[in-house]
Order: structure tokens, then sequence, then C-alpha cells
């Protein structure tokens, strides 16, 4: 099933994107890709994403990375769907505090510079609101982990130094908040490993 979706979206988004003009998105219809526990992923969405991973990661799309990236895409948006629907159950809310400091922290981490991003989104013609959608995705889903499971990390001293005589340049502080951020990301994979097994995914 994987395969026949992946194939039949090639078909669609090479044309689209290989030979991409404004006008061309325009007529884009908003057709149903996925069913993911009834919520909808969109043609569009797809393409949308295509486009700011692209435009994130500075990415040339051509006919050697295309299936790639559309393979990654769809992939990627289930898995935030499905993450979007455990968060809205545990009601899960971000402050515009907490996302401003998301965002600065996304950009520092991946060493992009905010004002070029935000133009090329622009040229591509893609909403800011997309890009704030995927980190705000991301920050709820962070902050539904670290509620669950926080409580349940645990740090030993013989880990830490261990950690630090790995790597000197960090502190004690560091390699404890390390240790930390792997334990919950352990747990975030199982819990996402979990609801992907439970989920109802229909490929139109």
């Amino acid at each position: 099933m994987f395969v026949n979706i992946y194939k039949s979206l090639l078909v669609i988004f090479f044309v689209l994107i290989t030979s991409y003009n404004l006008k061309a998105e325009d007529r884009i219809e908003h057709k149903i890709a996925v069913l993911v526990n009834d919520e909808v992923i969109t043609s569009y969405d797809i393409l949308q994403r295509i486009k700011l991973t692209a435009v994130i990661q500075g990415i040339n799309l051509n006919m050697q990375n295309t299936q790639l990236m559309i393979n990654n895409v769809v992939d990627e948006l289930i898995r935030e769907k499905l993450k979007l629907i455990e968060v809205n159950e545990y009601q899960i809310k971000i402050d515009d505090i907490e996302y401003v400091q998301f965002e600065k922290n996304f950009f520092e981490r991946n060493k992009i510079n905010r004002d070029e991003i935000l133009n090329l989104l622009k040229e591509n013609k893609i909403e800011y609101q997309e890009f704030k959608k995927y980190l705000m995705g991301e920050l709820a889903w962070n902050k539904l982990i670290n509620g669950l499971f926080f409580r349940l990390t645990s740090i030993s001293v013989l880990e830490v130094e261990e950690l630090v005589s790995k790597n000197p340049s960090l502190s004690s502080e560091q390699a404890e908040n390390l240790i930390i951020q792997r334990q919950l990301d352990l747990q975030s994979s199982k819990l996402l490993r979990d609801i992907m097994n439970e989920a109802t995914i229909e490929y139109k």
C-alpha cells in the first residue's frame, strides 16, 4: 500500500515541483491524500511541506531526490497528525512566550538566519503560519512528553562521569541534561510507535 501511494504521489508532485510556478500552484486542488484517524492530509498539505522542508534544509529539488522527499514528507505528516491528536487529548497549550523562545532556539540550533528563511518562504508562497504550525506541533509534543515522563527520568553519577569523560567540553549540568533528553527521546519514540500501531491510516 505504501508503494502504491508513493508512486501515485510521485507522478503528481514530480510534475508540480520540477516544473513549479506560482500560477500552477494556484490551481492545485486540496484533494485528500491520506486519512489518519479521520484527520485529513491533502495533496496541498504535502506540496507545502515539501517546499517548506526544501527551504529549511536548503535542498534543490530534482529528479534524484524528489521521490525520497515525498516519502519522507508523507511519513512526517502522518506522525504529526497522530501527535496532534494526542496533544489535543491532553489539552496541551502553548503561549506566545513559549513559542517565540522555541522558534529562536530552532534557528540557533540549526544555524539558520531567520530573515533569510522568512524571505525564502515568501518567495516560494509558503505562509509563515505553515512554518509556525510545524514548530508549534513539535513544541506541543515536547511539552507533552516532558509532562508525562520527566518525573520518571533518573541520572546516575556514573552515567554523568562517563559522558563527561568522552566529551570533556561538557559540564556536569550539560551531561545531565543530555542524559535526561535521551531518556525522554526514548519514551517519545515508544509512545509514538504505540500510537501508530493503533492508528487507522487510509491512503486515497
